[in-house]
């Protein structure tokens, strides 16, 4: 069963289009979209969360169009997590995190206890608990970044769209944040969706690659079988060999 699925999808945004967007994500796996500048990674996931919409054309959420959807319903189907750009809020990491139980609450029910569980479980899932009283202008890029993870898996949802999580960590906070994205896969079947610039990692973590290009699926299958130098040379325009050792790919520039 597939997680999400677009049918021919037709998007317009000033000089970028995607003419014909067919492509479908495995339910429980976690995928990498990953692809040049401007090739429209973030605009895919975006369509992903009605955060934009198509002209033209379907996209199935477990089989049901997102159009049918209203937003509570959808909300607590899907969650997507931007790159931080926006000032930090002056509120604690659990305020923050609480966040994400937003979707659940309504004037008339209010389960004040379900929600503190969650907070807690998502805190936990997320060794944060030793932050949770923190503040969050007093935490580094990653530790904020698990706190973001945190509330998004607070909202409790079967996806979890993840735009450029790795931007401008560290290679210590690269590896804990894909092992930890790598854990929740395994451990509660939560399909993950990240775009990704580093190949390594998303070759190395992901169970599968959608390589974009130009607003169209250039090709899509696990790491083995897309990470190849011939795919460096058609869609970055780089002349390298990539080898795997024991999973993880390895790309070497070649020598000129």
């Amino acid at each position: 069963m597939n997680a999400i699925q677009t049918q021919n999808v037709f998007f317009q945004q000033g000089a970028f289009q995607f003419q014909d967007l067919s492509l479908a994500i495995e339910k429980g796996k976690m995928t990498a979209i990953v692809g040049p500048n401007g090739s429209g990674k973030s605009t895919t996931l975006k369509l992903f969360a009605r955060l934009l919409k198509a002209k033209q054309g379907e996209i199935l959420l477990q089989d049901q169009s997102i159009k049918e959807m209203n937003r509570n319903e959808f909300a607590r189907k899907i969650t997507l997590l931007l790159q931080s750009k926006e000032t930090l809020p002056n509120i604690s990491v659990r305020e923050l995190i609480a966040f994400g139980r937003v979707p659940y609450q309504s004037r008339r029910i209010n389960n004040v206890k379900e929600d503190k569980e969650i907070v807690d479980w998502a805190i936990k899932e997320c060794h944060l608990e030793d932050y949770e009283n923190r503040m969050l202008e007093t935490l580094s890029g990653g530790e904020l970044q698990r706190v973001r993870i945190a509330m998004a898996l607070a909202q409790k949802t079967d996806i979890l769209l993840l735009d450029e999580p790795t931007t401008y960590l560290d290679i210590a906070h690269v590896i804990e944040l894909m092992e930890l994205m790598k854990k929740i896969n395994h451990k509660y079947q939560v399909t993950i969706v990240m775009v990704l610039h580093e190949l390594a990692y998303a070759g190395a973590y992901c169970d599968s690659l959608i390589v974009m290009k130009k607003g169209e699926v250039h090709t899509q299958g696990c790491s083995m079988d897309v990470l190849t130098s011939k795919l460096l040379k058609e869609v970055y325009e780089v002349d390298a060999t990539v080898f795997f050792q024991e999973g993880f790919p390895l790309i070497i520039p070649n020598k000129n």
